[in-house]
């Protein structure tokens, strides 16, 4: 795969070319976070990181994969000297949204590659898990954009099951309502 412009990037390329690699050696990952609503916004929302959680593998393991495309680790997250305003971090796994375990990602490919990220829908489960855990506003709205961009790719009814499951259809209604300021 070739490198992006690190200079320029968005959060898919890097996290594409980082993935691509890491799933080349045999190392499986999924991207959660900001960098899912930086992709499914088309840029509209910008993150400034990527969250990769690995599956079934150490964070330890990833050195020998990101240090020979110039990957420098910096306490607990990788960066390339070329890309002042992307780096990478490993959260630990398993992946899931509140108590919803498991979680089956989507999958994009890239260059024969099947790369795995959040799907829309996941998206926007996890943006509300924030929002009701720690009542951060920033990710309502994050969840509110996803959902309006998204449109069709949203299974609301899912969401609203899964805001049940959470203890909190509040967090539905609130979702609906950041909509409609999105939209």
């Amino acid at each position: 795969m070739t490198p992006p412009d690190w200079t320029t990037c968005t959060e898919e390329e890097f996290w594409s070319y980082i993935a691509w690699h890491l799933d080349k050696a045999g190392i499986g990952s999924v991207l959660v976070g900001g960098a899912v609503v930086a992709i499914y916004t088309e840029g509209l929302y910008r993150s400034g990181d990527v969250d990769l959680v690995l599956e079934g593998f150490p964070a330890k393991a990833v050195a020998d994969v990101l240090a020979p495309l110039g990957f420098h680790q910096r306490r607990r997250y990788w960066a390339h000297p070329e890309c002042p305003h992307l780096y990478v971090e490993f959260p630990p796994g398993p992946v899931s949204l509140g108590e919803e375990f498991p979680v089956i990602p989507a999958e994009i490919e890239k260059d024969g590659r099947k790369l795995k990220l959040l799907s829309p829908t996941d998206c926007v489960k996890d943006r509300l898990a924030a929002w009701i855990h720690w009542k951060s506003r920033a990710t309502l709205d994050q969840a509110a954009l996803v959902a309006t961009r998204q449109g069709n790719a949203i299974d609301f009814d899912q969401v609203r099951e899964w805001c049940r499951r959470e203890g909190t259809l509040k967090a539905f209604d609130d979702l609906l309502e950041a909509m409609r300021s999105v939209g």
